[in-house]
């Protein structure tokens, strides 16, 4: 019997997931809320670029194109790649487009008897008790909701969109006593280019937070406005950045992203055997921290601007947290279109932000939060189940390689088998 498989996301784990399942003779279908594929590469700030060098960050089947000669292609270059792996692969005619799914629900056993499951499905086996998923699809363009059965279920969802993470504040000293905008810096990638520099032109404009989204704004603010109107942004710590990834001339794939590597770092559940290699490794970590940090040092104008972070640079690579500086970040510090701040806590008022103990506000005319998303709680909210709920986000402890389990499962099955019930991509 054919298996349909449902998979929400049309970025590039839904493709990859769509890829594969076809080749595992099972129908799918994906759910794509935009009106085009890509995710994250569909709506992102202009000067945004590739983190990772290409050659770390294509499919294994389907090369860059010999056009695209820089090692961090443009966004717009990463968009146009993916565009052109799903039409090699014939995969946009398995896309319905403008379709939010807006619930998933297990139909075959009651919370009660899911709860009390030790085995993957009931049983241990791939489509446990027979079980089917109901997902809940509302068309966007006509506001018409369809429920679909299928017997799998893929989430390619991503972490980094959706659901916002907004600090709370108290009413009197939150965001509906200021007189200006607040958005975050999801609602500004949404923008098109032209609309986002129209947004802030000749604005007094404060970025909160200090990682990837936050430096590309301040960037674009800076480059809009110049020093009549500099950028602020606001921040708590203090993080390594790189204006590059060959620090004196070595790569920095040759010293973390490789096997070696992986025995460096303390892992959960590791057994005594790597526990004692990574302790005794532990001067190697300190050695490759010290190479790359001299180099950015030098690089950067850290100490300079009290950006010197306290903890080594082994820990912010491996936290997945390394940013790349925009082009002449710095530049524009130095120039005055861009203002570091540093800040424990804040508060709105009716001018823009109380900072810590500053008797004046910091004025401001918008506030941009770039400060994250909540990955778990988008994750969570998709099903309906409370059960299923709490097994999809686990515990705040439990870290879970989620993307083994899809390639694992895949790669072990064959056309006619069975596949699990449900899996979620990052």
């Amino acid at each position: 019997m054919e298996r349909r498989v449902a998979i929400v996301g049309a970025g590039i784990s839904g493709l990859l997931a769509c890829k594969y399942v076809l080749e595992k003779g099972f129908r799918p279908v994906i759910f794509e809320a935009e009106s085009e594929i890509g995710g994250l590469w569909n709506h992102t700030v202009e000067t945004t670029k590739l983190q990772t060098a290409k050659q770390l960050y294509q499919f294994s089947d389907f090369p860059w194109p010999s056009s695209v000669k820089e090692d961090f292609p443009s966004a717009n270059q990463v968009f146009e790649y993916v565009k052109s792996y799903a039409t090699q692969f014939d995969l946009l005619r398995h896309i319905k487009f403008s379709s939010k799914v807006t619930g998933i629900d297990y139909q075959g056993a009651s919370d009660e008897e899911i709860e009390a499951w030790d085995l993957w499905g009931g049983n241990g086996e791939a489509f446990g008790l027979g079980g089917k998923w109901n997902v809940t699809v509302l068309d966007l363009n006509s506001g018409s909701t369809e429920v679909y059965q299928v017997d799998f279920a893929i989430l390619c969802l991503g972490r980094f969109s959706g659901v916002p993470n907004i600090p709370e504040f108290p009413t009197t000293k939150g965001p509906q006593v200021f007189q200006g905008n607040v958005i975050h810096s999801m609602d500004y990638s949404l923008m098109d280019n032209t609309t986002a520099i129209e947004f802030v032109k000749g604005k007094h404009v404060t970025v909160v937070g200090f990682q990837k989204s936050g430096l590309d704004i301040a960037a674009e603010c800076a480059k809009a406005n110049g020093v009549d109107r500099p950028c602020t942004v606001l921040y708590r710590n203090v993080h390594w950045y790189v204006t590059d990834y060959l620090p004196w001339g070595v790569s920095l794939g040759f010293l973390y992203l490789n096997r070696f590597s992986e025995l460096l770092v303390h892992k959960p559940g590791e057994g005594l055997f790597l526990s004692i290699v990574a302790t005794l490794l532990t001067p190697v970590r300190w050695a490759f921290s010290k190479f790359a940090e001299s180099y950015y040092r030098s690089k950067i104008p850290m100490k300079k601007y009290g950006m010197i972070p306290e903890h080594n640079f082994f820990e912010q690579i491996v936290s997945c947290q390394l940013s790349t500086l925009p082009n002449n970040f710095y530049n524009k510090v130095e120039e005055g279109s861009i203002i570091l701040k540093k800040s424990k806590s804040f508060s709105f008022c009716k001018d823009g932000l109380m900072v810590d103990e500053d008797d004046a506000p910091l004025k401001s005319d918008i506030i941009i939060f770039a400060t994250g998303y909540k990955g778990d709680q988008k994750i969570k909210n998709i099903f309906t189940s409370p059960a299923f709920q709490d097994r999809a986000i686990g515990s705040p402890t439990t870290t879970v390689p989620l993307y083994r389990i899809f390639r694992e499962y895949f790669e072990s099955i064959h056309i006619g088998d069975e596949v699990p019930m449900a899996c979620t991509l990052p």
